[in-house]
């Protein structure tokens, strides 16, 4: 397929923001979000078709004889659906199913396709994945650290509420539905950079030599991680939980975080 690396990697960027973009309208119902993710998404499909096009012209030939390319062409056909798809029906799940398992497709592709040039060249796109993933997954951490300290806040302000204490203080706590909903959407922008940074870790598992286990404790806990958050946006989005039970859950849900932080890195075999 393509020599040029730095247009994978262009591509795969503006797919991962189309996908935030597409999962926070799928939690949020934000058109303005949803509009900025399709453009986004549009113009994905627009460069992929491009260098398809473009890779007849040069080789005379359909790019689908080797492992990348078909993978490529693969990925390039669920986006043309989910275009389709999009334009014609407003079935946002299989939407957003087809984003993430094309966004995974990608990913592993622009790698299939560094490893078949330089050595020099391959490890150095791996490291960049490494990165990625890292980055995607602290930045996750760092949102989901802010909904919890927003939680607490509100659990301390619905307690001196109720007690009736403290009240000359309350200005600096914000009101309670503020509180609620900041520490709500901290958790809708965690939870897809969470999981683009588990799809990252996981190609940048399987392509670079590392022993990857599905079962390892670290593995477990992000997956984990990424479930008790998700279910965490249902049950905030359920009009029978009220905000002091919802924070609640939110502070519980940030002891996983620091269980999986610091205590699986260290029984993980893979991960420092």
């Amino acid at each position: 397929m393509m020599s040029s690396n730095w247009l994978y990697e262009t591509i795969l960027l503006l797919h991962s923001l189309s996908l935030i973009g597409y999962i926070i309208y799928f939690i949020s119902s934000n058109w303005k979000v949803k509009r900025f993710a399709f453009w986004l998404f549009a113009v994905v499909w627009v460069m992929q078709t491009a260098s398809i096009v473009f890779e007849v012209i040069a080789t005379k030939t359909f790019p689908i004889f080797s492992l990348n390319d078909g993978i490529y062409f693969y990925a390039w056909i669920l986006l043309t659906f989910t275009l389709i798809i999009n334009q014609l029906y407003q079935v946002h799940l299989i939407v957003l199913l087809t984003n993430i398992f094309t966004f995974f497709l990608m990913s592993l592709a622009t790698i299939l396709n560094v490893q078949q040039q330089s050595f020099d060249q391959s490890r150095e796109l791996i490291h960049e994945l490494l990165m990625a993933h890292i980055a995607f997954s602290i930045f996750s951490y760092a949102f989901f650290t802010i909904s919890f300290l927003l939680a607490i806040m509100y659990l301390i302000q619905y307690y001196l509420l109720k007690k009736k204490k403290g009240l000359k203080s309350m200005w600096r706590f914000t009101s309670l539905e503020k509180l609620d909903s900041y520490s709500y959407y901290a958790v809708v922008i965690g939870v897809p950079l969470l999981l683009i940074g588990l799809i990252l870790g996981i190609v940048w598992a399987n392509v670079s030599g590392e022993d990857f286990y599905w079962f390892d404790m670290k593995t477990i806990g992000s997956f984990l991680l990424l479930i008790i958050y998700s279910i965490y946006l249902v049950l905030r989005n359920d009009s029978t939980f009220n905000g002091k039970s919802i924070s609640i859950y939110s502070s519980a849900t940030f002891l996983v975080l620091l269980v999986n932080f610091f205590l699986f890195s260290q029984l993980s075999n893979f991960h420092l």
